[in-house]
Order: structure tokens, then C-alpha cells, then sequence
């Protein structure tokens, strides 16, 4: 072979292995762009994009009569892509980067002009693209910031990145801060309301497609989320705004006069279970309480004589005793133990007025004697009232309460019963026990707290509560009646008559005093105590009911001078404040009785009847609607103005009249019988809510 064709050879067989590995490249890229192109893509778009979650606009939580309890406002998250579209020009930027710096500089004063301007230039030196400006921005400063210099350019081109974030607020701060209670992902059943329904108020999150950039942060690849988030549903919570600063006012009020441990103090509506009112306080220093745990549903503790009232029920409904019966007072002697009455005899009485003056001695001497030849018949009763059961309560941390019974190992069969008798040997919260009681103001109807009345979405309700039914009935109506006497007696000639009773209208209740164990040394430790007064008003037509609970005060123990004083202050206000309770004054027509009965309703058409019919008409106003008054000398027709938020007075209406009017102010209506508004269920010139549910009667 020459030397020319060995040359052509070694080239040929060269360019044969360059065509080879040509095309084997071009296979490859066709592999890769073509057959696993989903692949790669994928990886690629996982590197540098990514989902996060927006999160949705918590739902509200309001108060029985319409104020906002909780709510979520808007907060944002400042950044700025220094190379947006507007402000690519240095000769922009530098013209306008020391006005942007000043105008920051005022509003957040958290740096001065320079340092700000030096801080946008640098971020622009390193080719910034999600620079943080400021977080936890109000949307109002949003607002004026989007009229700063480059921010002003354009929503988009000046650089200005909004992240919205969502803050929790209460508008009542402090007031029922507890029951409300809070978020928190490190608490498995959450914290008061907001734990309780989380579900609901929570809402479901979105997703926010974002792009990552230079030095590894991720910026929004579109304004809006990719998927919208769903807000949360409305609360609808059984508390009274009002009643609820009365309870916190009046118990952090005597915690301080007595430099307290703590109390709680709950008020419940007595027919329908709901709770108006719950207050927890601690000390956490010298004359200043906050609300740190909710002893009202998890303070089991020794409830002392309030219990009583379940012990003497029990004599009585089995016959064992009756009111006249008479016991003696004192002391009583038990294997290893006397027990006293603190405030010393009182002879022999009857047992009214043992119940009346809590004597200790007398109830364990005869719960004691009547059965310690059969001692679980006494326990018995108290399994069957449940009251060793939970309330399954709508937010959690109820404790379990614990009842003894004869097969317990920690029964003593010589003092067990007689110290069970006045409170003693059993855990019970406070709200336990105002259950209780309210059972009895119930006519013996034993129903288990509510703190919930509804769920609403966008106005419309999607769930409504009412109190469960622990016991329809714990004692006949007999042992009913006389317990209630002894309840009330208790306030008019006992240990609650000083510091309790009120001539305007009656209470009936209980005091308690009990002494807390240590739970090391036992109750002789540090002689710490608890007093307690729980019972309900008006006593003869019960609404109420109510429980005050204060823990080791200084300077005076018993329930009746410690929690009494609380327990009547706030009821006093709170039957001042409900007419309903106390205007029973019978209404008389008197005059000119002549002119026939009149609905109140649309001005125009009552005008045109009474002209028609030749009667006198007083119109006092030039209102569309119109409330009737008969008087000696005419009709007169007094203004009903709509005030927003504000329940009307619909009463004379027609259904249609009254129906306007409440349709228009976003309620929704019952409505009951035929002819013209009788009663109205909410008060008018209440507070309301749009979606709140009114009960109107026509006769």
C-alpha cells in the first residue's frame, strides 16, 4: 500500500469514528429531549419551582349578641425585586432611591434616610431580587407605601412585592382571652375555641407556585395564588360580652383585695345550658392576675360544703330525712378523726337549718348514720346524677372528676362517707358543680354546658348546638321543692344572708369553704383554702346560674365573705341590666280608648287608613316606619328609625311590616302565631350580627 492511500485510510476510518460519535450524540439528545423529556423536565422545574401553601383567612368568632370576638386581619410582608421592569434604569433608581429612603425612614423609624438609601443601593450592587423591606405591615400602611418613590411607578414595575400574611386579633383583648383560647400546632386538641373548632375556623389552605433565583430565595411566580385558599367558617359562642367584663371586672377586683392564688367565676344560662360568662385569673406578681389556665373546666379540686346540696338531696329523696328533722351541730367524732363546725354549735336544729348554716358536723352525722349500713346506696345516687362522668365539654381540657364508691382501695369504711358528706375525698371542677346546681334551678333537669350555638359559612349556618341531656330529672319534684327552700334560706337567714342577700329580688345558693390538700403533706401542710359560693337568681324564676371560686386568699377564707360579695355584684348588674327580669308591671289602657287597635307599620298607609276613618292622628316624626301609641288625645305615631346593626322594635307590627324591617338588618325569623308583634326574642336596640336568628310572636 502507498503512502497516498494509507493517508486516505487513516482519514476515512477517522471520520468515520467522528460520523459515529456524531450520531450516537444526536441518539442520546433525542433520548433525552423525546423519550425521557418528562423526566428531566420535571427535575428541573422541581429545583427551581415549588408549591407553598397560602393560608387561609381564619373565620371569625363572635359573642352571643353579635360582637366580634376574633378575627383575622391582614399583615404583609414587604420585598422588593431590585431589576423590576420600571426601575431597570440606574439613572431612575439613582434619582429616586434617597426619597424612597427618607419616606421609609418616617414611616417605620426603625432606620434613619441614609441607612435605608445605603441599604436599597447595596441590594441593587448585588442584583437583589426578593430584598425584605419591613414585615408585619398593616394593609392602611400598604396602602400609603404603594405611593412612595418607584413604588409609585406601578403595582408591578416599581418593585414592590406584597406578601400577605393573616394576624389573629381580639378586639376585647383580655375579655374571655381563655375561652377563645388560641392556635397552636404544638398543642394536640388546641387551646379554648380556636382549638375546639379548628377544622372549621381554619379553612383550607391554597397553593402559591413559587420560582427560585439567585443566592436560593424563592420569589412568587404570579401575583395571585394558583389555588385559591377557602376561608373559614364563623363561631357563634354562647358568651356576653357584657356579662363576661362584669365576671372579670368583679372577680380580678376581690383576688387583688384578698392577694388571691387564683379564681374563676362562670355564669350559665340556667334553661338553655348556654355559658355567658367564664373567667380564669392566676397571680403571676404582686396585685396583677392574667389568665393563664382555665380553672373553671380543669381546676378539680375538694369542692367543700357547696357539695352538700347533692348529699342532703339524697337523704331526702330517699326518705331519710325531712327538712323538720332534727340533728345536732357541733362536732362529730369519727374513728381517728372529730369534725367540727368552724363557726362552733349551733344546739340542735333542724336540718333546714343545719343546710342553712353549713354545718359540717350535722351532714356527716347523718349521711354517716342513715347509711353506714349500706354505704354504696349513698354513692349510687352520685353515679347515677353522673357526677364521676365527664361533661364532654365543646373545648377541650375538661378534667375527670373523681367520685369514690365502696370498691375503691382507697375507701375507708369508717371516713370516707362522713368526709365525702361535706365535700371532702373527691376532685370536682367548678363547673361541675354549677352544673349541678344549675339542674336544680332547672327543675331538676340536668343538662351539660354549651360554649358553641352555631357554625356559620358566609353568613349562612351549616351547624347548630344545643345543650345534651345528662339527667332529665335527679330527684322527684317533692325533694326538688325542698331542696330549693333550703337553697334560698341559705341567702335569707344563713351564711349567705350578709354578704349575698338583696331585698330587690331572691337568690338561692350555697357557700363553700374547703381546705386544700397538699399533695404531699396532706391537708395540715400550708392550710391553704378555697371559698366558693354557687346558686342561681331570681330564685322564683330562675335564668341565671352562677359559681365564684377563689383559691388561698389572705386575710378571711369563708365562701360567704370571700365569693360572696363577687357572686352578688354581678348579679345584681346583671338583673338591673334584663328587664325581663324584673318588669312585670301589667300594662293598662287608659283615655281614649275610643280608637280601634292599631299595628304599628309603613307611615304612609297607617296615615291614609286614619285619615279615611277620621281619626286623630299625632304623627311625631317623619320616620318610614312607625310605632303606635294611644293616648287621650289621638293616636300617636312615634319614629322607628333602622340603625345598622341594631335590632328594630317591630312590636304592633304586621308580619309584613316586621318582616321588612328584620329582613333588612340580616336576620333570620321565626315567626309564631298570626295578627301582630307581640314579643320579639331580641331586645330592640340590641347589638346584632347579620345572619342572627329572631323569634317573633304574633297575637
Amino acid at each position: 500500500m502507498n503512502i497516498r492511500a494509507n493517508i486516505l485510510l487513516r482519514v476515512y476510518l477517522a471520520f468515520g469514528l467522528i460520523v459515529l460519535f456524531a450520531l450516537a450524540v444526536f441518539l442520546r439528545l433525542g433520548q433525552v429531549q423525546f423519550v425521557q423529556g418528562h423526566k428531566w423536565k420535571a427535575m428541573a422545574d422541581s429545583l427551581s419551582t415549588r408549591y407553598v401553601n397560602v393560608e387561609a383567612t381564619r373565620g371569625n368568632i363572635y359573642s352571643n349578641d353579635g360582637s366580634l370576638l376574633a378575627t383575622s386581619v391582614p399583615e404583609y410582608e414587604l420585598r422588593m425585586d431590585m431589576y423590576a421592569g420600571g426601575i431597570q434604569d440606574d439613572k431612575i433608581f439613582n434619582e429616586k432611591v434617597d426619597s424612597l429612603g427618607m419616606r421609609l425612614a418616617q414611616l417605620f423609624q426603625d432606620k434613619t434616610p441614609k441607612e435605608y438609601a445605603r441599604y436599597l443601593r447595596t441590594a441593587r450592587q448585588d442584583s437583589a431580587r426578593y430584598l425584605l423591606i419591613h414585615r408585619k405591615v398593616g394593609y392602611a400602611d400598604l396602602k400609603t407605601i404603594r405611593t412612595f418613590p418607584l413604588y409609585n411607578i406601578g403595582k408591578f414595575s416599581g418593585g414592590l412585592i406584597a406578601v400577605q400574611q393573616n394576624k389573629r386579633i381580639l378586639p376585647f383583648k383580655a375579655l374571655a382571652a381563655r375561652t377563645i383560647g388560641y392556635k397552636n400546632e404544638n398543642v394536640k386538641n388546641g387551646v379554648g375555641l380556636e382549638g375546639a373548632y379548628k377544622e372549621y375556623i381554619n379553612g383550607e389552605t391554597g397553593k402559591r407556585l413559587m420560582q427560585r433565583i439567585a443566592g436560593g430565595v424563592y420569589i412568587p411566580v404570579n401575583e395571585e395564588a394558583e389555588v385559591a385558599p377557602k376561608d373559614g367558617a364563623d363561631i357563634i359562642s354562647t358568651i356576653d360580652i357584657n356579662m363576661q367584663d362584669l365576671a372579670q371586672s368583679a372577680l380580678e377586683k376581690q383576688l387583688i383585695k384578698y392577694q388571691a392564688d387564683h379564681g374563676a367565676v362562670i355564669v350559665m344560662e340556667v334553661a338553655t345550658g348556654e355559658v355567658r360568662a367564664v373567667a380564669n385569673f392566676s397571680k403571676v406578681s404582686e396585685g396583677v392576675y392574667k389568665e393563664q389556665f382555665n380553672y373553671a373546666i380543669a381546676g378539680n379540686q375538694d369542692p367543700g360544703s357547696t357539695f352538700k346540696l347533692a348529699s342532703y338531696m339524697a337523704l331526702l329523696e330517699d326518705k331519710l330525712v325531712d327538712t323538720g328533722t332534727l340533728v345536732g351541730t357541733g362536732t362529730y367524732q369519727i374513728p381517728g378523726h372529730t369534725i367540727k363546725d368552724s363557726h362552733g354549735s349551733i344546739g340542735t336544729v333542724t336540718v333546714k337549718k343545719a343546710f342553712e348554716q353549713s354545718s359540717n358536723a350535722a351532714v356527716a352525722y347523718l349521711v354517716n348514720n342513715r347509711y353506714k349500713d349500706d354505704q354504696s346506696k349513698f354513692t349510687d345516687h352520685l353515679y347515677d346524677w353522673h357526677l364521676n362522668e365527664k361533661m364532654v365539654l365543646q373545648i377541650p381540657g375538661e378534667a375527670q372528676p373523681v367520685i369514690k364508691s365502696p370498691k375503691n382501695k382507697s375507701w375507708n369504711k369508717n371516713m370516707t362517707l362522713p368526709q365525702m358528706a361535706y365535700g371532702y375525698e373527691m376532685q370536682l371542677t367548678p363547673l361541675k358543680m354549677l352544673s349541678f346546681y344549675n339542674a336544680v334551678a332547672n327543675n331538676g333537669k340536668y343538662i351539660a354546658p354549651i360554649f358553641v350555638k352555631e357554625i356559620r359559612r358566609l353568613g349562612n349556618p351549616i351547624e347548630q348546638f344545643k345543650a345534651r341531656v345528662i339527667n332529665p330529672k335527679i330527684c322527684s319534684d317533692v325533694t326538688l321543692s325542698k331542696i330549693k327552700n333550703m337553697l334560698e334560706g341559705v341567702v335569707i337567714e344563713g351564711s349567705g344572708k350578709q354578704y349575698v342577700y338583696n331585698p330587690l329580688y331572691k337568690i338561692a345558693g350555697k357557700t363553700g369553704t374547703a381546705q386544700v390538700a397538699d399533695a404531699n403533706k396532706g391537708y395540715k401542710a400550708n392550710k391553704q383554702y378555697q371559698a366558693s359560693f354557687v346558686g342561681y337568681f331570681p330564685a322564683d324564676k330562675p335564668k341565671y346560674s352562677m359559681i365564684v371560686v377563689i383559691n388561698d386568699p389572705r386575710g378571711g377564707y369563708y365562701g360567704a365573705l370571700v365569693s360572696g360579695p363577687v357572686f352578688r355584684e354581678i348579679a345584681d348588674r346583671i338583673y338591673a341590666s334584663d328587664m325581663q327580669m324584673y318588669n312585670d308591671v301589667p300594662t293598662r289602657l287608659v283615655g281614649n280608648t275610643g280608637n280601634p287597635p292599631t299595628k304599628a307599620g309603613q307611615s304612609k298607609a297607617t296615615q291614609k287608613v286614619y285619615k279615611a276613618f277620621g281619626f286623630k292622628p299625632l304623627f311625631a316624626s317623619k320616620s318610614e316606619y312607625y310605632n303606635t301609641i294611644d293616648t287621650s288625645a289621638g293616636t300617636v305615631f312615634q319614629e322607628n328609625n333602622e340603625h345598622k346593626g341594631v335590632m328594630p322594635n317591630v312590636a304592633g307590627m304586621g308580619l309584613k311590616d316586621a318582616l321588612y324591617l328584620l329582613g333588612n338588618a340580616g336576620l333570620k325569623t321565626k315567626v309564631i302565631g298570626s295578627g301582630k308583634v307581640v314579643t320579639q326574642s331580641v331586645l330592640a336596640g340590641t347589638r346584632v350580627g347579620k345572619g342572627l336568628g329572631v323569634e317573633i310572636m304574633l297575637e
